[in-house]
């Protein structure tokens, strides 16, 4: 098993559609082969981000499951050896 943690700031304002959308998403990632599960954590303090953990059943799983952000169609995260997801170069 693999789980990536993604930090994400929402102005306070839009909290709520914030998580109404994430409870209302489409479910792309869900039917992803090797997906396991997904987890909104909500923010401690004012001003701390929302925390996504998704879990995958491989590193193989995640990087199929990854959405590309580069036109070289690469996954953003690398598996390091300690087990943290860092951000490729």
């Amino acid at each position: 098993m693999i789980t990536t943690a993604n930090r994400i700031f929402v102005n306070p304002e839009y909290a709520d559609l914030f998580e109404e959308n994430f409870r209302n998403r489409a479910g792309l990632v869900d039917r992803m082969p090797g997906f396991v599960s997904n987890q909104l954590l909500r923010p401690v303090n004012p001003g701390d981000p929302y925390i996504v953990l998704t879990v995958w059943e491989s590193r193989a799983h995640l990087r199929t499951g990854c959405v590309p952000t580069s036109s070289a169609g690469a996954c953003p995260f690398e598996q390091s050896s300690a087990g943290d997801v860092q951000r490729s170069q």
